[in-house]
């Protein structure tokens, strides 16, 4: 487990060395485009220039923040369509909101068509950006933050979009959130692309949503890399149809530090991909490399549910064309008797094995395992819950499943492929 100290030393590196990853530098701006206007005055109370600003935005207009540190107190609040909210740049335009009163997200966007750019949110008390019903809404080039490290007290979610069409998410930089860096929720038609995350609990988590392309990230120094979830008893359930792709997926062995009752604090330390109940998830073309744990995970949901239409079993799992170094040597949570009472390390792919529920029938999981013979995969053979240890039958025997058709690539009509 990594201290403290080395904590804070990998992200003053990440610092350094930000040129050379994605999520940290806007390029300059293509010929042609309107003139900005000028930027909101610094001078006074910059929280209430800027809220004022956002209450009285036209649709269409940009909002240019100047070059600055600005303490806020207060959590934003924008309500109008097609705003710009743009600053100077991530490491140039810092919100600081260590003196918040409330517990209230830093940003609150509820309204469509609006693109966030170019400037940071470091220390809110609660979510860092938040948007909630805002359709065709752009996250790129920002960094959420939390500047002291992993802390149960933190934020919970870094950039947290919910329940809206055509979300995307690009060139993002989260640190220290204490649930997810990036989550979308109850979300369709999703992207979320060229991001780093690290020192979260969960790096990105895509949950009880459909149609999610999530590929050229930096999944590292969390609890968990990347989750797909669906829950039960959300307005929207029945999540499907996410790729993961591309994505380098390394050492997320950050100890667990989600308040208790979260559902990602039952997330073991040294994870990479968790897909949980979730259907038609695609996982291929990543590099996973150092989780302790075991580098993907497929799992049922476990805990007790009344929503009669919830599935709580992984269905269409397709694994293919990864590449997969060193794991598994350490695993945490759960995992470790298991492991301990299997040799101590697991292998780089580990399903629960449950195909079943209470008194109903088994069911067609199709987990598809396309990967290299060196690429260990073990069933845990729990075979239902709740679980009866007696009947726990461990198998690295691969299950036969045929592949289902790949979804297609998610297009959105306010970016370009």
């Amino acid at each position: 487990m990594r201290n403290r100290l080395h904590l804070f030393a990998g992200a003053a590196l990440l610092a350094i060395t930000s040129a050379c990853s994605p999520g940290t530098s806007a390029p300059a701006d293509p010929p042609g485009l309107p003139t900005l206007p000028p930027p909101l005055s610094a001078e006074g109370d910059f929280g209430t220039t800027l809220q004022t600003a956002l209450i009285a935005a036209r649709p269409g207009e940009i909002i240019l923040l100047p070059e600055g540190t600005f303490q806020l107190t207060e959590g934003l609040s924008l309500d109008v369509e097609g705003v710009t909210l743009r600053g100077a740049g991530q490491g140039k335009t810092i919100l600081d909101f260590s003196g918040q009163e409330g517990a209230g997200e830093g940003l609150l966007v509820t309204s469509d068509d609006v693109t966030l750019m170019d400037f940071a949110v470091i220390n809110t008390r609660g979510d860092g950006i938040k948007s909630k019903g805002a359709d065709r809404i752009t996250y790129r080039y920002l960094t959420v933050e939390w500047t002291n490290g992993p802390d149960e007290n933190n934020g919970a979610y870094g950039v947290y979009p919910v329940e809206s069409r055509d979300v995307l998410v690009e060139n993002v930089t989260v640190r220290g959130a204490s649930d997810a860096g990036i989550y979308v929720g109850q979300s369709e038609n999703i992207i979320v692309r060229n991001s780093v995350v690290e020192y979260n609990v969960a790096g990105i988590e895509i949950e009880n949503s459909m149609n999610a392309d999530v590929y050229g990230n930096i999944a590292r120094y969390n609890t968990g890399g990347i989750l797909v979830f669906d829950l039960p008893d959300l307005p929207v359930s029945g999540g499907h149809s996410t790729r993961i792709f591309d994505n380098q997926i390394t050492e997320n062995n950050t100890r667990n530090f989600a308040p208790a009752g979260n559902i990602v604090a039952s997330v073991p330390s040294g994870t990479g991909v968790i897909i949980m109940a979730n259907r038609n998830v695609h996982v291929f073309d990543n590099t996973f490399d150092q989780n302790r744990s075991a580098h993907v995970l497929v799992m049922s949901y476990s805990l007790p549910f009344t929503d009669e239409a919830y599935n709580p079993l992984p269905r269409d799992v397709v694994l293919r064309a990864n590449r997969y170094g060193p794991g598994g040597n350490d695993p945490q949570g759960d995992l470790a008797p298991l492991a301990a009472a299997l040799g101590g390390q697991l292998p780089a792919i580990v399903w629960d094995g449950v195909d079943g529920w209470g008194e109903g029938p088994a069911q067609a999981v199709n987990l598809s395992i396309n990967e290299a013979e060196d690429a260990g995969f073990l069933s845990l053979g729990l075979g239902r819950y709740p679980i009866d240890p007696a009947r726990m039958a461990p198998s690295p025997v691969r299950p036969e499943g045929t592949p289902p058709e790949e979804p297609a690539a998610v297009t959105l009509p306010h970016a370009p492929a």
